[in-house]
């Protein structure tokens, strides 16, 4: 058996993690109007359960009905939706992984329509149809993209009644039997729309420089860690980088990661860009661990743990990036769409598990015998 520091624990608070592999989120947009999880969310959870990774992040929770992405997304803003997510929490924790979910309001770039339907802001005909558009707030009443909705600038009652409704969404993650919990941040999304100077106009205490631009982060951060046990990791997730000149610059994450750990912030989840047009859709060509320099810097100059994100394919490659210390955790995103068991193939390829005692019992055993039909001598 080969010693991997991918496959070395990672302990945080009182949550230990069996790998440093995390599960990323990824929105699924498979729910109801409801905001609440399906048979079809079991199956997906439920495959990524047992796919071997120290931590599996559901995709992202919002935290009142006007801070979905779209219709189809999962909610966390009521007492059913926290009772619906238990079986996922709890699947998750049997079979291994710690149990984590992401917080997110949309902000802006909310009221669209589901990806493969177009990913554009939805329209009289969406109405039609029985998905009506809603009014979505910001930071400033800028659009995310010519010709789209213009948001309306968040008012100060507006801010707190987000602040605590992001407070009491923690609490229910908590209930619901999550052990990490990570804060979206990124992306365009409703916070990301008050760091970013391109999106933040505003000449009250939450804009101008960059200490105003970070008030609502921080107060959000702050209300979340209150509602957090003491004893469970919280993340956050940046877009380190604005994807446009002009915007939120990697020292400017760095200075923000400081001050979120001294709010009792555990980790950075280390992501780019988003701020305008959706890549979502677009082919954008890549290279592998293209974000990882953004979590190795945060990692050296703020003194916090770090997670990397963005095209990590590889188990060399993911082994590499935690060998080096250039980041605490490793998160698979599509990776773990096209093989759920990224993780499980990953302890293969590294040699740390020849005899296949990782994967479930009543796999293993039959894995176990096929490797070992495949290297007999022929009769």
């Amino acid at each position: 058996m080969s010693e991997s520091a991918l496959f070395s624990r990672f302990a945080v608070r009182d949550v230990t993690l069996g790998n440093r592999i995390m599960i990323s989120p990824m929105q699924q947009y498979m729910a109801g109007t409801d905001g609440m999880p399906n048979a079809f969310h079991a199956q997906h959870y439920g495959r990524q359960a047992i796919g071997g990774a120290g931590a599996v992040m559901t995709e992202a929770l919002a935290v009142s009905p006007e801070g979905r992405v779209s219709w189809h997304d999962l909610g966390l803003w009521n007492d059913a939706q926290m009772e619906a997510l238990k079986p996922i929490a709890d699947a998750l924790g049997a079979a291994g992984a710690v149990p984590a979910t992401q917080l997110i309001h949309a902000g802006r770039k909310g009221s669209v329509g589901r990806p493969w339907e177009g990913y554009n802001p939805l329209t009289a005909a969406d109405e039609a149809r029985g998905a009506p558009p809603w009014t979505t707030v910001a930071a400033s009443a800028l659009p995310a993209n010519p010709g789209w909705h213009a948001p309306v600038a968040m008012d100060g009652a507006t801010i707190a009644r987000t602040i605590d409704a992001y407070h009491e969404a923690a609490g229910r993650a908590a209930r619901a039997g999550f052990r990490l919990l990570e804060i979206h941040a990124a992306h365009g999304y409703l916070i990301h729309s008050f760091l970013s100077p391109l999106s933040n106009r505003r000449e009250d205490a939450w804009g101008g420089d960059r200490a105003g631009r970070l008030r609502f982060l921080l107060a959000v951060s702050e209300a979340v860690r209150a509602a957090w046990p003491s004893g469970l990791p919280l993340s956050v997730r940046l877009s380190c980088i604005d994807d446009q000149p002009g915007g939120w610059t990697i020292e400017d994450s760095i200075a923000a990661a400081r001050a979120l750990k001294l709010l009792g912030v555990d980790l950075i989840d280390c992501s780019s860009g988003g701020l305008g047009e959706r890549t979502t859709t677009r082919l954008v060509r890549r290279q592998e661990g293209y974000q990882v320099p953004f979590a190795e810097r945060i990692r050296s100059e703020a003194g916090i743990a770090t997670i990397a994100v963005g095209l990590i394919r590889t188990p060399a490659y993911a082994e590499a990036v935690i060998r080096e210390g250039k980041a605490d955790l490793v998160a698979i995103g599509r990776e773990a769409l096209f093989n759920p068991h990224w993780a499980l193939h990953a302890s293969q390829v590294l040699g740390t598990d020849p005899g296949f005692e990782a994967w479930p019992s009543a796999w293993g055993w039959w894995l176990e015998k096929r490797a070992r039909a495949a290297r007999a001598p022929a009769a």
